[in-house]
């Protein structure tokens, strides 16, 4: 079955400040890198943005209401130093929560083999009631709850390689027994959660903290003796990605030392753990990486991977 790739133009309506590295620029790379003729066989869809109810799975109303209420009619508005909304921004992040659950139900559907969602503002710092990190809502997280609720699986990994921890997705998911989080990520480093004894209520939270510095060899040491074990024991029947792509050496934003074949070797041992436990599935959603060439190369070798193993 082939890959599916989800993207909606409302996320381009979110607006940052001039100068701030989460900007539309990223998502327009990404879209023109994965326009050329290499990924013609892409399944290419727009899922409707999503409804209330699939927020409340994470986030309660009053969450809501503030962020509604914060929007502007005009300009940015700052909710904290790092995170801005603009007069698009609840259109953006409906609209690409959306994606990341479209990819979803069409994975769980059998239509597609993988899937890949290409969206902005990203997700994975959102807490239960505070938006934070240029994240509003948390997307993966409430993929992971549709995944459990709504289709009834009974363990969904959650993998997170941004360079920032995912601490909004490690609260969304805390007390669920039956997620498992596991986040690799530069410490020191905002947001400064991420700690290697912070491990969920349930045993369900696997942190692997990495120097300043860390180059490949270490990265991929470190997912091989601590987190693929961690998922071969867990069984997962679903393997949801944070894929952020800000470890990229060339990155403005950490002092991580990966490149592109990094991510590419991460990818596969993902699907291959995927393959042996969860008939393959895989969904991929887009969160961190600032440099716009390097964001953009590692998107596309990323999707490369997943096509060649839903092929």
């Amino acid at each position: 079955m082939p890959t599916a790739f989800f993207t909606d133009p409302a996320c381009l309506r979110h607006v940052t400040p001039a100068g701030h590295p989460e900007r539309a620029a990223r998502l327009e790379a990404i879209l023109a890198r994965l326009d050329a003729p290499e990924f013609d066989a892409l399944i290419r869809r727009q899922a409707p943005a999503a409804n209330m109810g699939e927020i409340l799975r994470c986030h309660p109303q009053p969450h809501v209401d503030r962020l509604r209420a914060a929007l502007p009619t005009e300009g940015t508005r700052a909710l904290d130093a790092d995170t801005h909304v603009s007069p698009g921004s609840w259109y953006a992040a409906t609209g690409g929560l959306g994606q990341v659950l479209g990819a979803l139900d069409m994975v769980m559907a059998g239509e597609a083999g993988n899937a890949f969602a290409a969206t902005r503002p990203p997700g994975h710092h959102a807490e239960r009631e505070t938006a934070m990190g240029f994240c509003l809502l948390g997307n993966v997280a409430i993929a992971a709850k549709r995944a459990l609720d709504h289709h009834g699986l009974s363990r969904v990994a959650v993998v997170d390689f941004d360079v920032h921890h995912g601490n909004g997705t490690q609260d969304l998911l805390w007390d669920e027994p039956r997620a498992l989080f596991i986040s690799s990520h530069q410490m020191p480093l905002w947001p400064g959660t991420g700690s290697a004894n912070e491990r969920g209520a349930h045993d369900n939270v696997l942190n692997l903290p990495l120097p300043p510095g860390c180059d490949g060899t270490r990265f991929r040491a470190t997912w091989q003796r601590a987190a693929t074990p961690r998922l071969e024991a867990f069984k997962p029947e679903l393997i949801l990605i944070s894929a952020g792509f800000d470890a990229h050496r060339a990155d403005p934003l950490a002092q991580l030392d990966l490149d592109v074949e990094d991510f590419v070797w991460l990818t596969r041992q993902l699907c291959d753990i995927a393959d042996t436990h969860a008939q393959g599935r895989v969904v991929s959603a887009l969160e961190g990486g600032y440099d716009v060439d390097a964001l953009a190369q590692s998107v596309a070798a990323h999707v490369q991977v997943l096509m060649e193993r839903s092929a």
